[in-house]
């Protein structure tokens, strides 16, 4: 789920104690929460200082005798007074890494989990990246262009120090149609970078602001007189976002988008130009829900479902002319003992953690032991999967640390 929680513990002259009481946002979002039960809840607008990140989870995610949400870093290169933040389950997921992808006008956040399960001692190999961001705001060439540079900013810094994998870029993008600069970059990137290029799972392109065409997935504002701090306005715009990469849309690195599970939640489609709450009556929610979303943001949350599978996180055998395969580890050298059944060919594959092909080689096997040295002196410390498969396509995967 991601969500623009509306200036959460960031007071101004227009959001008060009065209307927009963290305290009371406390229980809104809760009940929100408690009805989607996100795993990954990721967030624009939050206040800078640790105080409201921290009460995010004592006051919401672990209230009731809950201790397992757990959040990331704090960063605002950029200065701002809003900042995003991301807090996930820690039954399921690691936190493995995160940083600043760039910082004009306000931070935009990359945060690497894995999955965790049972079965693995030293990690995890499926991986999930979320890119989160809050766009410049408003209507405008010179704010077009601002958020252009900033998801420009973004998909060069995802080429130049990461490898394709598992991607979700979330936010508030504040886009008023899908032919501005700054989507391009995402859904139809430059050449250059076209191994992070992102989907929209329910592929929606149009010219999005206050087109009834598209009421179904507007997202802000969800009160058409505001209160002060919520903007006015009515739902008319598709402001927030979950886009994906192709191999979360493919299911090609253990990581799949569920069809028909992306939705603005509590958006029914009947409320153009008016409020959520508003005649007729919207029952696609629970009445609590419906009135937390109401009161708690002027944004709808956005929400997904993926599948993960184990797959080849594990070991991975159907190799059966294969007796026994191990890595043996010699200071900075790794070696591959294979005892084969019989003479054969297998092709090599070393594998990192985005699920990139980094070293792949051929090999004759003899009948009985074979000590095979991995040429693995040029690569990056951390884990990777070795993956054998002949001419038969039958394979056998390992994991190996360099």
């Amino acid at each position: 789920m991601h969500y623009n929680v509306l200036n959460y513990g960031n007071y101004t002259s227009y959001c008060t104690s009065a209307n927009n009481n963290h305290e009371q946002k406390d229980l809104y979002l809760k009940t929100i929460v408690d009805y989607v039960n996100p795993h990954i809840f990721t967030v624009n607008e939050m206040g800078q200082y640790e105080f409201y990140h921290n009460r995010i989870l004592s006051e919401v995610l672990n209230k009731d005798g809950g201790n397992y949400f757990r959040k990331a870093a704090i960063t605002n290169i950029a200065g701002s007074y809003i900042i995003n933040s991301l807090f996930y389950d820690s039954r399921k997921l690691v936190l493995h890494s995160q940083a600043v992808a760039q910082s004009y006008i306000r931070d935009i956040n990359v945060y690497t989990l894995y999955y965790k399960h049972e079965s693995l001692a030293d990690g995890d190999t499926t991986f999930i990246h979320c890119v989160v961001a809050h766009l410049k705001a408003s209507s405008g060439s010179s704010n077009e262009r601002a958020r252009a540079t900033m998801t420009s900013n973004t998909m060069n810094w995802l080429k130049n120090n990461l490898s394709p994998g598992n991607f979700l870029m979330m936010g508030d993008f504040n886009l008023y149609k899908s032919d501005e600069d700054a989507y391009q970059y995402l859904v139809n990137p430059l050449p250059a970078n076209q191994a992070f290029r992102f989907y929209d799972p329910i592929n929606k392109p149009g010219n999005w602001s206050n087109n009834s065409s598209f009421s179904g997935i507007h997202t802000q504002s969800v009160s058409s007189t505001g209160n002060g701090c919520q903007a006015s306005g009515g739902m008319d715009d598709r402001f927030d976002f979950i886009l994906a990469s192709q191999k979360i849309m493919q299911g090609t690195n253990n990581v799949s988008y569920i069809p028909e599970s992306y939705k603005a939640l509590g958006q029914d489609g009947k409320h153009f130009n008016t409020s959520i709450t508003a005649p007729p009556a919207n029952t696609i929610v629970p009445a609590d829900v419906l009135n937390a979303l109401g009161n708690n943001s002027d944004h709808l949350p956005v929400v997904l479902k993926l599948r993960i599978s184990t797959g080849p996180t594990g070991i991975r055998n159907n190799f059966s002319e294969i007796v026994s395969a191990t890595v043996l580890y010699s200071g900075d050298e790794r070696h591959l003992n294979i005892n084969s059944l019989k003479e054969q060919k297998v092709r090599i594959r070393i594998i990192d953690l985005a699920g990139s092909v980094v070293i792949s080689q051929e090999v004759s096997l003899f009948q009985g032991n074979n000590a095979i040295q991995i040429a693995s002196e040029n690569l990056a410390k951390g884990m990777y999967l070795l993956d054998l498969t002949n001419q038969k396509g039958n394979s056998l995967t390992l994991k190996m640390m360099r």
